[in-house]
């Protein structure tokens, strides 16, 4: 993959936001029973922020928002990482490496990663909510000398729901760097020597200062929802805490106001936002 040195996003309203653009599926990489990571060659690649979406089409079936999974250092390949929830998902899981799908983006708001420069990062998430972490994760990573120490803490319903399984290994060789893993529970016939519990049960081993530290929070809205409560509890502070909020955005600048929550929408304003920006506003966690 080509290194982009110095992400530059760009959106002009003043082009067509529908134009697709065509990317090969050049690998297929089976996380979970419910969960797909399809790595993608776009026909020119697509620079985008860390915490961005695009729009995937599956030509004759439809699109669906997904925020890349994979750095935004690399802009020539992405990984898009997607449950098999409805209609367009399902035939996601159907496609296979050679097949064309489209993308078009990126769309919405980023993560603020250079005011994390010199904190502690906390990262909390669950289920396919994991997607747009790894994405921050790994851009994190890329230039890890720049912030005091990165904890990664991710849940999952049970051992053979965990998603990139693979990657747990190299990305705790890293110096800087906690990864932590629990499972809901262990079913019978499963293995697992890792946390059980839900996901907020690892922020009883955390020992970062919450003042002026930032903490980022994607899963479910019901984890998200005990997540930041937890957060809260811990000491930080409501404007630290970042949330990548999972609503329904279809045309992905603000024109079908699908997305709408409160004064804001989910994918021009959003999907990250602080929660001092939307905690007042109301069903922030439907």
């Amino acid at each position: 993959m080509a290194a982009v040195a110095s992400p530059v996003v760009t959106f002009d309203l003043k082009k067509n936001p529908y134009a697709v653009i065509p990317a090969e599926i050049i690998q297929v990489i089976e996380e979970s029973p419910l969960i797909r990571t399809l790595r993608l060659k776009p026909a020119r690649p697509i620079p985008f922020h860390t915490g961005q979406f695009i729009e995937l089409t599956i030509p004759g079936i439809g699109e669906g928002p997904f925020t890349p999974s994979s750095s935004h250092f690399v802009s020539d390949i992405l990984d898009v990482t997607i449950m098999k929830t409805g209609f367009v998902t399902e035939y996601v899981h159907r496609a296979k490496v050679g097949d064309i799908v489209g993308l078009r983006g990126p769309f919405g708001s980023r993560y603020p990663i250079e005011k994390f420069e010199g904190k502690d990062v906390l990262i909390l998430g669950g289920g396919c909510g994991l997607a747009p972490l790894r994405s921050l994760f790994l851009t994190l990573l890329h230039e890890s000398h720049k912030y005091k120490s990165i904890t990664f803490l991710a849940g999952a319903k049970s051992p053979k729901d965990c998603i990139y399984k693979d990657e747990a290994t190299e990305w705790r060789k890293h110096p800087n760097v906690t990864f932590r893993r629990t499972v809901d529970a262990v079913p019978p016939g499963e293995s697992w020597e890792e946390q059980v519990g839900v996901a907020t049960v690892l922020l009883k081993d955390i020992t970062i200062d919450p003042t002026d530290n930032p903490a980022v929070v994607c899963g479910p809205p019901i984890m998200m929802k005990y997540g930041t409560l937890e957060l809260l509890k811990y000491g930080y502070k409501e404007e630290n805490i970042y949330l990548s909020m999972e609503k329904k955005m279809y045309c992905g600048f603000g024109q079908c106001r699908h997305c709408v929550m409160g004064k804001y929408y989910a994918c021009k304003d959003g999907p990250v936002f602080t929660y001092a920006q939307i905690k007042d506003e109301e069903d922030i966690w439907e």
